[in-house]
């Protein structure tokens, strides 16, 4: 068994990196070095005020230590660590990437009154979750010992157990909603023939090779021998190493 030091050194880069910060902006509340209300979204304080850190600084406060910090937390782990060692393998500019795409996302909608979250850590975790729901959509899922489900209806078991527990349904469904965005501009619109309008910008993998982040990144949906990302098999399409069948 390893310790937690290996397995620490052993999570991959982003998800590591993000689950450090939640982690240490949740010890530094403890510690009583800030308040949570100088690092919320208040988007009155953003533009009249110029205080611009909150842009960054909600993404990463998951509340104080408690049971749902853990679960949260330990959601980082497991779906950041699967995504990122599995469909984004050798891929780390196109896992940070969708981090940044799915911030900005929450950010947008968090302008929308009532979507308006002051921290965006949660959504931005359910956002994970959505991702790996849908790129691992037949994995069987068991939820306390009670129910049996496959995992692409676990974001929304999650939240029905969320707004039973008491917490509030806005930032789940908000990470879903970001989720959602992200899979169809990069998964589901180009299988459907379209093209694919959410390519890693060119400064992200520059940002990545920069600072030897990870593995080189290859492209979403880009093998890294050049081949052609939609190859037509029969009735089916292959994309990102999966077959899919469409039609009938």
């Amino acid at each position: 068994m390893s310790s937690p030091a290996e397995f620490y050194h052993s999570l991959p880069p982003i998800t590591k990196a993000y689950g450090t910060f939640c982690l240490l902006a949740t010890a530094t509340y403890h510690l009583g070095l800030y308040h949570p209300s100088y690092i919320a979204l208040l988007y009155d304080k953003v533009f009249y005020d110029f205080q611009i850190w909150r842009l960054f600084t909600n993404l990463f406060f998951l509340g104080p230590f408690s049971i749902n910090f853990g679960i949260r937390l330990l959601m980082i782990v497991r779906y950041g660590v699967q995504l990122e060692k599995g469909p984004f393998d050798r891929r780390t500019a196109d896992f940070l990437w969708m981090m940044i795409f799915g911030s900005f996302a929450l950010l947008v909608l968090s302008a929308i009154p009532i979507f308006w979250s002051p921290f965006l850590a949660v959504p931005l975790v359910f956002m994970l979750l959505y991702v790996w729901s849908r790129e691992f959509p037949n994995a069987q899922i068991n939820i306390y010992g009670l129910v049996a489900l496959k995992a692409f209806y676990l974001p929304w078991a999650m939240l029905a157990l969320d707004v039973i527990f008491g917490s509030p349904l806005i930032p789940d469904l908000l990470g879903i909603i970001a989720g959602h965005l992200y899979y169809f501009l990069t998964v589901l619109h180009p299988l459907a023939g379209g093209k694919n309008i959410l390519t890693t910008p060119m400064w992200v993998r520059k940002l990545v090779g920069r600072w030897r982040i990870g593995m080189q990144p290859v492209s979403r949906g880009q093998p890294a021998n050049n081949t052609n990302p939609q190859e037509e098999r029969g009735s089916g399409v292959a994309f990102r190493g999966r077959s899919y069948r469409l039609g009938g």
